[in-house]
C-alpha cells in the first residue's frame, strides 16, 4: 500500500513514512530465506529491475519477482528504456506498484499513457526521477501517480553516497 497523505493539527500534509527493502544487495542463493527475515521489519519489498541501456548495468525480471515468497507488497522500481514492454509480464508476475523514470519519455503523453496502463493492470504508479532532474517537470503528474520516487543516487549502481540535494527535492513534492 502507498503513502496514504493525512492532515495533522497544523493541516500541512505530510506522507505515513513506509520502510521498503531492495533485494538488489540480497544473496540470491537463499533470497526468500533474506526477504523472510525482514518481513517483520518493513512495508514492501523494492525490486530494482535495470535493462543495461538506461542504466549500464542488469538485474532481474519477472521470473525473480515471480519466485518471491512473501505477502509484503511488491514495489517494482524500472530502471529501463521501455517500460511499456514489461508492464504485462510483471503484472502478470505479482507486481503491485510498477515506478518508471520520467527521462525515459520523449513527452509527457507517453508517460501520462504508461501510467494509466500500469492503473489499468491493476497495479499502483510510481514516477521517478533522476538526481540531476528538476522536480518541476513532474509536478503536474503529482495527482496521477500513488507515489514519487526521488533518486538520491545516481541509478544502476548500489553503495553510492546519498545527494544531499534529494532532500530539497523531496521537501517540494
Amino acid at each position: 500500500m502507498p503513502a496514504r497523505p493525512v492532515r495533522r493539527a497544523s493541516q500541512h500534509l505530510i506522507m505515513d513514512i513506509k520502510i521498503s527493502a531492495s533485494i538488489l544487495s540480497a544473496d540470491f542463493g537463499k533470497l526468500n530465506e533474506e526477504i523472510k527475515s525482514v518481513e517483520k521489519y518493513v512495508d514492501e519489498i523494492h525490486i530494482d529491475v535495470m535493462d543495461g541501456h538506461f542504466v549500464p548495468n542488469l538485474t532481474f525480471g519477472q521470473v525473480v519477482l515471480k519466485d518471491l515468497k512473501t505477502s509484503l507488497r511488491k514495489n517494482c522500481h524500472l530502471m529501463v528504456d521501455n517500460p511499456e514492454i514489461l508492464l504485462k509480464p510483471f503484472a502478470d508476475a505479482g507486481a503491485d506498484h510498477v515506478t518508471v523514470h520520467y527521462e525515459v519519455f520523449d513527452n509527457k503523453d507517453d508517460l501520462l499513457r504508461i501510467i494509466a496502463e500500469i492503473h489499468s493492470l491493476g497495479m499502483t504508479a510510481g514516477v521517478s526521477i533522476r538526481p540531476k532532474t528538476d522536480v518541476a517537470k513532474i509536478e503536474s503528474l503529482l495527482d496521477k501517480v500513488e507515489e514519487v520516487l526521488v533518486m538520491s543516487v545516481e541509478p544502476g549502481f548500489g553503495g553510492q553516497s546519498f545527494m544531499e540535494n534529494s532532500l530539497a527535492k523531496i521537501k517540494r513534492i
